[in-house]
């Protein structure tokens, strides 16, 4: 079977995503019979397409611009778009895969169309889902084709998005398993950032938390500004994915949101920023001793139920599966009652492009043989 794909965003996982699917062509093919067509490549202001399926060579050719920091416009297929939607819009048709590796809201738009002409899509790109739940409801809870009366139900048909959460850990799969068999979801509790987890893991060994911030930044652990990682919106992105899945209605403003520095400190450059941080350390070292002094540890993490979403600092019981997580594993604890006293914990590597990529070529064959 011969699958055309479009691809959204050549970042590191876009440019993994098309090594894995050229390494793994003769893997699908026989396993399978499934052969993934590339028929257009898109980075943020350019695309690269012929009219017909890109042959594995051009592929290579993009990568390579790519990786060099140059713009697929500069390929002899390449196009200059400031709006994705004008060159891909015509190759958006029932039967494609529209692959969403972008980290943008801009793309919305053309997503909407993509499903609106009977396209499938697959997500990594957590802003398409956590945009107003309109949006949500139409890429996730598509209108079933008439004669059905039922409208707004979930299609399983249509659209993935397992590395929106937890990069390739089998979180999302995971959960709508559970909702699928009717279990009732408890309480959902994770941690789905490395950063964090490696920050606060570290405070509990005794290290103070701007020496923590300061060589997860050095190490690449973090974005450039890691205030980007510890204000915790991108855990809250996923934590509003997680409980939108479990049919919650809300919107990304009504999760309780609380960061690890103080607001006065948004504002700062990022030298300044970097230079304050020793400020905190007294701060963190109080709730620290405070903590163990009940057997407990700090973890930063999403904490999912009774209709609310909170992503903060808590102290949990040092032997519970959040207590005792080290490093940069993320983890999610589900309680449910299929599972009412021992959670069902995953827990593993939760960063890394070239898993969230392997994440997204399964949800891409997964697609093809569904509806």
């Amino acid at each position: 079977m011969d699958l055309p794909v479009i691809v959204l965003g050549m970042g590191g996982v876009g440019r993994s995503l098309l090594h894995q699917i050229l390494e793994k062509r003769a893997f699908h093919k026989q396993e399978y019979d499934l052969s993934l067509q590339i028929l257009c490549l898109c980075d943020s202001r350019s695309s690269m397409a012929d009219g017909r399926v890109l042959g594995d060579e051009q592929i290579h050719q993009a990568l390579k611009l790519k990786e060099e920091g140059s713009s697929l416009a500069t390929h002899p297929l390449g196009v200059v778009a400031e709006d994705l939607k004008d060159p891909v819009g015509e190759m958006v048709k029932q039967g494609t895969i529209v692959v969403d590796c972008t980290a943008s809201s801009a793309i919305i738009p053309l997503l909407l169309s993509a499903v609106d002409r009977g396209c499938k899509i697959v997500l990594a790109n957590k802003k398409p889902l956590t945009a107003e739940q309109e949006v949500y409801d139409h890429l996730v809870r598509t209108t079933l084709p008439a004669p059905s009366p039922i409208h707004g139900v979930r299609n399983l048909t249509v659209s993935r998005w397992e590395a929106t959460v937890g990069s390739g850990l089998p979180i999302i799969a995971t959960l709508n398993r559970l909702v699928c068999s009717g279990d009732e979801i408890h309480h959902i509790a994770g941690n789905f950032s490395s950063t964090v987890g490696f920050i606060t893991t570290g405070l509990q060994k005794g290290r103070p938390f701007s020496q923590m911030v300061g060589e997860a930044h050095s190490s690449g652990y973090t974005e450039p500004d890691p205030r980007e990682d510890l204000a915790g919106l991108d855990m809250a992105r996923k934590a509003l994915i997680l409980a939108r899945g479990l049919g919650w209605k809300m919107e990304l403003s009504e999760v309780d949101l609380v960061g690890l520095y103080p607001s006065s400190f948004a504002s700062l450059s990022l030298k300044s920023f970097l230079q304050r941080l020793p400020e905190l350390d007294h701060d963190f070292e109080e709730q620290i001793q405070e903590a163990a002094a009940q057997d407990k540890v700090l973890r930063y993490f999403a904490n999912i139920e009774k209709g609310g979403i909170r992503v903060g600092l808590a102290a949990v019981h040092i032997d519970t599966p959040l207590g005792r997580l080290e490093g940069t594993d993320n983890i999610i604890e589900i309680s449910s009652r299929w599972y009412p006293t021992t959670p069902l914990v995953i827990q593993g590597r939760g960063a890394g492009v070239h898993a969230t990529a392997a994440g997204v070529l399964s949800d891409i064959v997964e697609l093809a043989f569904t509806g």
